[in-house]
């Protein structure tokens, strides 16, 4: 297994297969290669099947013990199946975030080929805000989700990144996952550093609040010490990773960019390690040295840096009024 300096053990890894997307959510941090409609060819830049296939068997020689796919939108690559199931050769837990704008034709045959769940960004249930917020069309998504949900990739995690934007629809994504069995919610919280400087930050200790004031039930779980929120069933996640360094400090996963390049977090992109036109041997060294150079982003890398809570709110999420109760 690698471990890094700090002693934090990589267990999995984040995989983009492309840049590209069919969506223009206003707080993406990637350019992409260009918005496409429809599935299409690889791009050049974009990792082969069997390059992808090639990583995760070298990594799951270091026990890497699960694989998630990413992009811009990896359902715009038609050889998606594939690449999946040329991963579950090596890895069994293999999952997939998505826009869920493509899923439902979809979502079978990504099972058959041996996905195991789906993350589905979902911002707004109002088709005019998602719209608004993500440049493309909430019916499509929900019919995905409702495939994803038919054929098993189960839990279904809803994802809802947390800026003033967003904000108001939290207790309707809710509500709706407390009524669909296989749901979750994961509120991730906005990133600035990714984006840059915007009017768009929102006290997220103060969502927190809300959550376990108006919760069944809070969990917690070991990792992050992270809690979970329970509505009627439901699980509510709060992602928080701004200015958190107990966040870093639990971070096991390292990430490969479209390219093949290694990277040990995500707030960074001056740490890549090529792994194109290298043999298995230097694949492995490169392996151990994207993570021998980890460190936590927040505490390591970035030393200055106001501590949570020391600033005031922009924005607060009130306690909802019984009859807004999710």
């Amino acid at each position: 297994m690698l471990v890094d300096s700090v002693g934090r053990e990589v267990t999995d890894i984040r995989i983009s297969v492309t840049k590209r997307c069919n969506f223009t959510c206003v707080y993406c941090h990637d350019e992409g290669l260009g918005p496409v409609a429809k599935p299409k060819s690889p791009h050049e830049e974009e990792m082969s099947p069997l390059e992808v296939e090639r990583l995760v068997r070298v990594a799951r020689e270091f026990d890497i013990r699960s694989v998630k796919f990413t992009g811009g939108e990896p359902l715009v690559r038609p050889d998606l199946e594939e690449i999946v199931s040329r991963t579950v050769r090596h890895v069994e837990d293999v999952s997939l975030t998505t826009n869920g704008s493509m899923l439902a034709a979809r979502a079978e045959s990504l099972r058959n080929a041996g996905l195991k769940r789906v993350n589905v960004s979902v911002d707004s249930l109002d088709p005019t805000a998602f719209h608004e917020i993500r440049g493309g069309s909430l019916a499509p998504v929900l019919k995905g989700v409702e495939a994803a949900l038919r054929v098993g990739l189960k839990p279904v995690k809803l994802n809802l990144v947390v800026f003033r934007p967003t904000l108001p629809h939290i207790p309707e994504l809710i509500r709706f996952a407390s009524c669909t069995e296989g749901l979750r919610v994961q509120l991730i919280e906005f990133m600035p550093e990714l984006v840059g400087p915007k009017d768009w930050s929102v006290d997220i200790d103060s969502v927190k609040r809300w959550l376990e004031s108006r919760a069944d039930r809070v969990l917690v779980r070991e990792m992050h010490h992270r809690k979970i929120y329970l509505f009627r069933g439901a699980e509510v996640e709060v992602v928080d990773p701004v200015r958190n360094p107990e966040f870093c400090m639990n971070c096991h996963r390292i990430r490969v960019t479209h390219k093949g390049e290694l990277k040990g977090c995500l707030n960074r992109n001056d740490d890549l390690v090529p792994t194109r036109g290298l043999d298995d041997g230097g694949l492995r060294d490169a392996f151990r040295s994207v993570v021998r150079t980890r460190v936590p982003y927040y505490g390591g890398y970035i030393r200055d840096y106001p501590p949570r809570g020391s600033s005031s709110p922009l924005i607060q999420l009130q306690p909802a009024q019984p009859s807004d109760s999710p």
